[in-house]
């Protein structure tokens, strides 16, 4: 399982957009995004490359998705959980974990999040002062 800590200067409300609404999840990655957050919808992220379908959500709490790579076996979903937590109006801490993924894929993965996820928001939120 890949488990992962991240602290972002940013209000509860603007990370859970970051990842639940299409414009802000193009805004940060400069890549093609549809998403439906509800729970059962559909989203498709990087142009297609990550795909899946959102299971459960509480706004600005938690989301939990079934995400799969687009050059995994068909059939192969793994499960991508988001923790937010309030730590101040201006920061939140998120905590991700992420199972059930084709085991040669781990390393590729971990290191994935932080390039094409938690960087580029870090350093999108910078740019919104």
């Amino acid at each position: 399982m890949i488990h992962q800590e991240k602290r972002f200067n940013c209000g509860v409300t603007q990370l859970f957009a970051m990842l639940t609404e299409a414009e802000k999840f193009e805004a940060f990655t400069d890549s093609k995004a549809e998403i439906d957050a509800s729970g059962g919808g559909k989203f498709s992220l990087f142009g297609g490359m990550i795909s899946g379908l959102t299971i459960e959500l509480v706004a600005d709490q938690y989301l939990v998705q079934a995400w799969r790579a687009g050059n995994w076996e068909p059939g192969i979903y793994s499960i991508a959980k988001f923790d937010f937590k309030v730590i101040s109006p201006t920061e939140t801490a998120l905590t991700f974990d992420h199972s059930g993924y084709p085991a040669e894929s781990e390393d590729h993965l971990a290191e994935g999040w932080n390039q094409q996820y938690w960087g580029p928001m870090k350093k999108y939120l910078e740019t919104q002062d």
